[in-house]
């Protein structure tokens, strides 16, 4: 899942500047830039003037195009445009720019949005919740950063931005001990009384991230009704309220409403995306995968994550269609840069399901999608540790399964507990076993379980100390590891929720 979604901008200075001219031919907006540019650099003036005179606004960056090639998935447009307006000084295509650059994934990248939200935040309040949203979300942040998110969040919040409340909420709950004075119910109570918009979204996220979202149900339909017209995202909590429910009358005039929104142009692809997946979700009560089909297959050609989703859906319910069709949605999403595409493909192998198994071919697919998807890291992991490939190799299952474990991917760490403790092409190693299988137990499954009994029973007195301050150890590291959670649902993939 990302931290944040380009917000379309409808008017953009350049699109106001293509429809309004001066007397002079030129466009109305620039006309005061190139004004006081002309005191100290008349021959550049005329250069710019006659270029725009003659070409119009043909070949000028445009926000306009860059956010309508973002919505048809061309990233490469929209940010060669968003490049060249920020490098203008234009605050809202810096925002733009990094919001690109944050959806990456790439830590190199995000690590440049952060400095690209920095150089506008100063003027844009918009700037400032991106900042302060990626700063709640940011790994290993300090408690200084998150106090500057707090600052930002509220800031902006003061400047009439919204999607700050959200953010501030779970920066209460995450991490409490930066904020000893604040009760994240009492916060958000208050805000509810109040009025605040966002107030009870921000409830409805409390209970998914305590987990009493199921004890709570009326009052999610409540906040969501009220709150659907303006925020898209309640289409998928209130698509989970009725599927939890089993009420598909009216969880289908809800997608009746849905599909009017998104025709209008008011409800997002990623959203119809979201909810098709809650319908194709057994967890949540009976499904409506064919629903959820012809939901994908509407949006797939313009939205092109879709395809992907699709072919999940195949994956779950085979009887929608065949190998080819689930093939070509793959390529499809493969040709638009999807690493879920490469996951699937890689589970496809892996699993040996509807294709011949072949674990070099799944290496190939899940090495692709790595640092992209959490499972591809499991997956490798798998792959090395159980010596698909003709051998062990412990380090590199390791280093694989570590990583998925740490950015929270059930059953990693139950596999590590098995690589140290079963030695299969490695030496047994009862401390590492102790700890990882610990942290398995949070899976709360009779497998881990076992295991972790085992394990403490059989560790002698004298390691059991060592072991316990090495779990202590790897539980810092994970509270430092933050993932993505900005996002209200809890729709991410089970990948790599398989039994081992």
């Amino acid at each position: 899942m990302t931290i944040t979604k380009i917000l379309n901008t409808p008017h953009t200075l350049w699109e106001r500047a293509c429809s309004r001219r001066d007397q002079h031919g030129l466009p109305d907006a620039p006309q005061r830039l190139l004004r006081e540019q002309a005191r100290s650099h008349i021959g550049s003036l005329c250069a710019v003037a006659l270029a725009v005179s003659l070409a119009g606004c043909a070949g000028l960056p445009d926000q306009r195009l860059a956010n309508e090639a973002l919505k048809r998935g061309d990233t490469t447009l929209a940010a060669q445009n968003y490049q060249q307006l920020a490098d203008l000084g234009y605050s809202e295509a810096q925002v733009g720019l990094a919001d690109l650059q944050v959806d990456s994934r790439d830590p190199a990248q995000i690590k440049k949005a952060e400095a690209t939200y920095r150089a506008a935040a100063s003027v844009s309040p918009r700037a400032q919740a991106r900042l302060g949203r990626l700063l709640v979300a940011k790994p290993g942040a300090t408690e200084a950063e998150h106090h500057e998110a707090e600052a930002l969040l509220k800031k902006a919040s003061a400047n009439g931005e919204g999607n700050t409340l959200i953010p501030l909420a779970m920066l209460y709950l995450q991490y409490p001990h930066s904020f000893p004075n604040v009760n994240a119910q009492q916060q958000i109570s208050q805000w509810r009384t109040e009025g605040k918009p966002e107030a009870g979204l921000a409830q409805v996220l409390l209970y998914r991230t305590q987990g009493t979202y199921d004890q709570h149900l009326d009052d999610v339909e409540k906040v969501c009704k009220a709150a659907l017209n303006t925020t898209d995202i309640c289409y998928v909590e209130l698509a989970t309220v009725y599927q939890k429910r089993g009420q598909p009358e009216q969880q289908a005039e809800l997608i009746k409403q849905m599909q009017a929104g998104h025709s209008r142009g008011v409800v997002s692809a990623q959203r119809v995306d979201s909810v098709a997946r809650v319908l194709g979700d057994a967890s949540l009560g009976k499904t409506d995968e064919k629903t959820a089909q012809s939901l994908l297959e509407g949006i797939a050609p313009g939205y092109p994550a879709s395809w992907v989703s699709l072919a999940q859906l195949l994956y779950d319910f085979p009887e929608l269609g065949d190998v080819d069709a689930m093939m070509k949605y793959l390529d499809n999403g493969r040709a638009a840069d999807q690493p879920r595409a490469e996951l699937l493909l890689g589970k496809l192998y892996f699993e040996g399901k509807m294709v011949p198994a072949d674990a070099k071919v799944a290496e190939e697919h899940f090495k692709k999608a790595v640092g992209r998807e959490v499972a591809a890291d499991y997956y490798l992991g798998q792959i090395y540790r159980r010596g698909y490939l003709g051998k062990v190799y412990p380090q590199k299952a390791l280093d694989h399964l570590l990583t998925a474990a740490r950015n929270g991917q059930n059953s990693a760490d139950f596999a590590i507990a098995q690589l140290f403790s079963q030695g299969k092409g490695t030496r047994p190693d009862p401390v590492n076993a102790y700890v990882f299988s610990q942290l398995a137990k949070a899976q709360n499954t009779p497998q881990a379980n076992e295991l972790a009994q085992t394990i403490e029973t059989q560790l002698p007195p004298d390691r059991l100390a060592e072991a316990q301050r090495l779990l202590k150890q790897e539980q810092a590291i994970r509270s430092a590891v933050s993932s993505d959670t900005l996002e209200l649902h809890a729709l991410q993939e089970e990948d790599g929720e398989e039994s081992l």
